[in-house]
């Protein structure tokens, strides 16, 4: 059995995300990263997505009959930004009759954003050992159980008036991260206030080592600042642009386990506010 895995034939993807103001894409074989480019386009990015694919695909020596599937993020997002990727991949996975998958933009953000956080704290501790502080590692114990600590992951993406997109998301080690909420546009007041009472209210044993909050921060600072997390749980906010190497990591994974689109009724997810915060927002 071990020998037939070995023996398979490895896989090549195309991976793309114009969710936000950064075109995120990348070349993956299995789950490895050969390639990657981020552009930033303030959401311009009809003219980035055509020339950074050529790049990528020269760059990592791939030709168009090579690749195996194309992963896209589907936000939610930007509703022109998400859009360009949605359609360059489904154009190019119907002209090459290849498969394609699309991701949740948001997931793939927090892995990313999460791993950023963690390395940054790995390199205060480097550099001052009594920084290694709050929210450990993924591999840290947690209560002398033997298991690495659980982390709280909120991505954001700013969509303004007091709103983001944004979700949450669980994890323990280098795995993809678990959703734990929905992807949805939501007013951060409300947001940050019903996570708080969600840590408060866990157990102590399923209560996070740390909540990161990552993404498009800075307008949301403010109301970062006032998330109050119980004792032994930390707060991290890390500024954070999505990188191709998690939408290709995201992508590759679905692909790899089967997973498919049909190339014609794949379409971004254009998140709604509930209709309670919609009303309450209107009002203001």
């Amino acid at each position: 059995m071990m020998e037939d895995l070995q023996n398979k034939p490895r896989q090549r993807f195309l991976a793309l995300d114009t969710s936000t103001a950064v075109m995120a894409a990348s070349v993956m074989e299995d789950h490895a990263l050969l390639e990657e480019r981020n552009e930033r386009a303030e959401r311009n990015h009809s003219v980035h997505v055509v020339p950074v694919m050529e790049q990528l695909l020269a760059a990592s020596g791939t030709a168009p009959g090579q690749l195996d599937g194309i992963a896209v993020g589907i936000g939610p997002g930007s509703y022109t930004g998400i859009r360009i990727a949605v359609t360059a991949a489904k154009t190019l996975a119907w002209a090459w009759d290849i498969p394609v998958a699309g991701v949740s933009s948001l997931q793939a953000m927090a892995w990313g954003g999460w791993h950023r956080g963690l390395a940054a704290k790995a390199e205060a501790a480097a550099d001052e050992p009594a920084a290694a502080g709050a929210g450990g590692t993924p591999s840290a114990d947690q209560g002398g159980t033997g298991a690495a600590p659980v982390h709280w992951i909120v991505p954001l993406v700013d969509a303004r008036r007091g709103q983001a997109y944004t979700a949450l998301f669980a994890s323990a080690g280098s795995d993809a991260p678990r959703r734990l909420a929905p992807d949805a546009i939501r007013l951060m007041d409300g947001w940050l206030e019903a996570l708080a009472a969600r840590v408060a209210e866990a157990a102590p044993e399923e209560r996070p080592a740390a909540v990161w909050i990552v993404g498009e921060t800075g307008p949301h600072a403010a109301a970062a600042a006032e998330f109050r997390c119980p004792e032994g749980t930390a707060l991290q906010l890390v500024p954070y642009e999505l990188e191709g190497r998690w939408i290709g990591r995201l992508g590759a994974e679905a692909l790899l386990a089967g997973q498919r689109d049909d190339v014609h009724a794949l379409v971004p997810n254009y998140t709604q506010l509930a209709e309670a915060e919609a009303n309450l927002l209107r009002k203001g």
